[in-house]
Order: structure tokens, then C-alpha cells, then sequence
């Protein structure tokens, strides 16, 4: 007969310290009888684990809660957050904006540091631009040093290494700046592809927050796809999964190749073609140059969702509904989210039109939903998972 199998003291304790600490991220202060209330513990084993967790700097008292009882008020016990503080970046190729955060979750910093036009910097100015920035948000937040860092960034990250894989058609600057951050940090600097962390900020709080397997399609300058199976983020192999700029589909012209998606999915979706749909589809479009002409058309479009902006926005659907249909057939997602600046832009009105055409080319059930995160979804994942690091290693495995 096997014996039944359980927790000795130590992994006990370790289990319940990370439950603990994780109640006090989502819920703030909480008295001890609270956590005897959420955890189930006992009144011994909370006293010890609250104890224990003092001594090693995690947990302090921040003040006292009143209670319906005589005797004295009950000690509020809190984060101690600024414990380890983490960065995070997403670094675009016409420059990087980072957020500082405790351990908490609370940012305390932010900085960005704008590419200057044609190049005048170099490499070597444009990183010591972004160590400068890094520096003095770290300095004005009192932040003596950082935990961990995630950078987001367009192109294939090596899942073995962490090293962004060269992409001729990024700034050579690219590569180079998670080894310069590591060296200003003295601390791990993890790189992940910037359509990934959008992956990951949409599943944490965002459209897909409900939803364990889905995929993220995003749309613009770039086509790419973040897969989320069964609540796991799906890198594949090289790191190149949801490369769907390369995907073959009809309407380019022709074929894709190793080095050129412009004959893929990526020649009728991304932002460019999307502001060529527009002008020919006689709509006002900002000047070329500008970097969210396309993102202010389907804008315009939809709200003014009739005659030349309806036809743009139908023909739209169409082709994202090409790319969305390879998805659906090799993943079978149950759902697909529109993110990237035309994906945002496009919203409900978008994805209600994708979800109908789909319907047409996919015998399999897919939902699409627009993407919500506000703000930058690439530092938002970058954040999460910044923080999910740091907490692992300070509070131990999640529970």
C-alpha cells in the first residue's frame, strides 16, 4: 500500500508564506484575524508565519484597524514594497519608454528616450541615451537599484538565451541594449518579443482576462500573433511563433520569402497597407511619414461607420479575417483578440465585422474581441512579468 503523501513543515510554511504574501499584493493591509479568514490558517500558525515573514523584510505593521471589540486597535499588517523594485521597457525603433514599479506593483518612475531622426546618434548615443534615462528615473524615484527587468522589443527572442535574434530591418542598437542594461543593472535583464508581453498584459487584465487559450493577432507597423495556450504563453521552438507577417494568403500577389514577409499576411494587414486601403478607398489619410496615419483613418472610419468609411472597414475585415482563419485552423483558439495600434483603433466595430467574415471561411467557433488594455500593452506584460520574477524568488513558487 503507498503511502498517502504530504507536505513536510518546510513546504507547508513555504505554501503558506507565498499564499499570504499574494493577499497582501491583492488586497492591501490586512489584519491578522483577516488572514486567519482568507488562508484558513490558525491563530499560532498565522502569528508565526506574519513572524517569519517580518525577519526576512517582507511584511511590516503599517498601522492599525479598528475593530468591533473591546481592547486595543488591530495591527494593520502590509507589503513591505519597497523591498526590490523592478523595470520595465518597450523599446520601439524610434525610441524606449520604461516604468518603475515596487514590489507591489506601484509605479514609482517613468522615463522614454525619442530616437533622434536619421540616425545622428548611433548606436553607442542611442544606448547611453536610454542608461541616462533609466539612470535619472531610478534617482528621482529613490530607487537604489533594480530587482529584475523585462524588455519588450519587436523581433524573435532566443527562448534558450534571451538574446534578441539580428533582423536586418531593425536598428543595430537593438541588440545591444539588453547586454549594456545588464551591465548598468548588475541584475537579470529578460528580453521577450513585444507582441508576447501584449499577449500577456490582455490575459492578466484585458479582453482575454476570462479566457485560458486564445490568441493575441496584432496589427501594425508589424504583424505578429501572441499564442496563449491552456494559460502558457507558446514561444515555439526559436521563439518564432505567431510570426504571421510571413504567412501565405491570397490577395499579395505573391509569395512570401526567408528574409521578406511583404508577400505575406504582412503586405495586406500591417499599418502601411492599411493607409494604401484607405487612400484608395477615398478617405482622408494623415501624411505617410506619420507613424499612426493608419491608426487615425480606421479612428476616423469608425466613427463615421458609413458609405467610403463602412466599405474601408469591410474590405479591412476581409483581409484580417485571412489571417485570423490561418489561426483558427492550425490552433483552434476559441478566440482571437485584435490588438496593435489598427487593431485598438478598429475596436468592436472591427472585430464584430472579423468575427462574421470568419465565420464564412472557418468551421470552427472563434470569437474576436478587441483588444482593451489601456495604454501600453507591451509594458504592461512587461511589467507582469517583471513582477512575477521578482515575487518568485523574494515570496518562492507561486502557489
Amino acid at each position: 500500500m503507498t503511502p498517502a503523501r504530504t507536505a513536510s513543515p518546510r513546504t507547508a510554511r513555504a505554501i503558506n508564506d507565498r499564499i499570504a504574501l499574494d493577499l497582501l499584493v491583492e488586497q492591501g493591509p490586512l489584519t491578522a484575524a483577516r488572514l486567519r479568514d482568507l488562508t484558513g490558517l490558525s491563530r499560532p500558525s498565522v502569528a508565526d508565519l506574519l513572524q517569519r515573514l517580518a525577519k526576512e523584510g517582507l511584511v511590516a505593521v503599517v498601522g492599525e484597524a479598528g475593530e468591533e471589540r473591546r481592547g486595543p486597535n488591530a495591527r494593520l499588517y502590509g507589503l513591505v514594497a519597497d523591498r526590490a523594485h523592478v523595470a520595465a521597457l518597450d523599446v520601439r525603433t524610434h525610441g524606449v519608454s520604461l516604468v518603475l514599479a515596487d514590489l507591489a506593483g506601484r509605479t514609482v518612475g517613468r522615463a522614454a528616450f525619442p530616437v533622434p531622426e536619421g540616425g545622428r546618434a548611433g548606436a553607442d548615443g542611442v544606448i547611453g541615451g536610454v542608461i541616462a534615462a533609466l539612470d535619472d528615473a531610478m534617482r528621482g524615484a529613490a530607487v537604489p537599484a533594480v530587482h529584475t527587468a523585462v524588455l519588450g522589443a519587436p523581433g524573435l527572442a532566443d527562448p534558450a538565451t534571451g538574446a534578441l535574434l539580428p533582423v536586418s530591418s531593425l536598428p543595430g542598437w537593438h541588440g545591444r541594449l539588453p547586454g549594456a542594461l545588464r551591465e548598468r543593472l548588475a541584475a537579470p535583464v529578460r528580453v521577450e518579443n513585444e507582441v508576447n508581453l501584449a499577449g500577456l498584459a490582455e490575459h492578466r487584465g484585458g479582453a482575454a482576462r476570462d479566457l485560458d487559450t486564445f490568441v493575441l493577432l496584432w496589427l501594425g507597423h508589424g504583424i505578429g500573433a501572441a499564442v496563449i495556450l491552456d494559460g502558457a504563453l507558446r514561444r515555439g521552438a526559436s521563439g518564432g511563433a505567431g510570426e504571421l507577417g510571413f504567412l501565405p494568403v491570397p490577395g499579395t500577389g505573391r509569395l512570401p520569402s526567408a528574409t521578406d514577409c511583404d508577400g505575406g499576411f504582412h503586405a495586406l494587414a500591417s499599418s502601411p497597407a492599411v493607409r494604401a486601403l484607405a487612400e484608395a478607398h477615398g478617405l482622408p489619410v494623415p501624411d505617410a511619414r506619420d507613424a499612426g496615419a493608419a491608426e487615425q483613418a480606421v479612428r476616423a472610419a469608425v466613427a463615421a461607420d458609413e458609405g467610403r468609411n463602412a466599405a474601408f472597414l469591410d474590405e479591412l475585415a476581409d483581409r484580417v479575417a485571412l489571417g485570423a482563419a490561418g489561426v483558427a485552423a492550425v490552433l483552434d483558439p476559441g478566440c482571437v483578440v485584435l490588438g496593435g495600434e489598427v487593431g485598438r483603433a478598429g475596436g468592436a466595430a472591427l472585430a464584430d465585422r472579423v468575427a462574421r467574415r470568419l465565420r464564412d471561411l472557418s468551421p470552427l467557433a472563434t470569437e474576436v474581441r478587441a483588444a482593451t488594455v489601456a495604454g501600453s500593452p507591451v509594458l504592461s506584460g512587461a511589467l507582469a512579468t517583471a513582477l512575477d520574477a521578482a515575487r518568485s524568488e523574494l515570496f518562492g513558487a507561486p502557489r
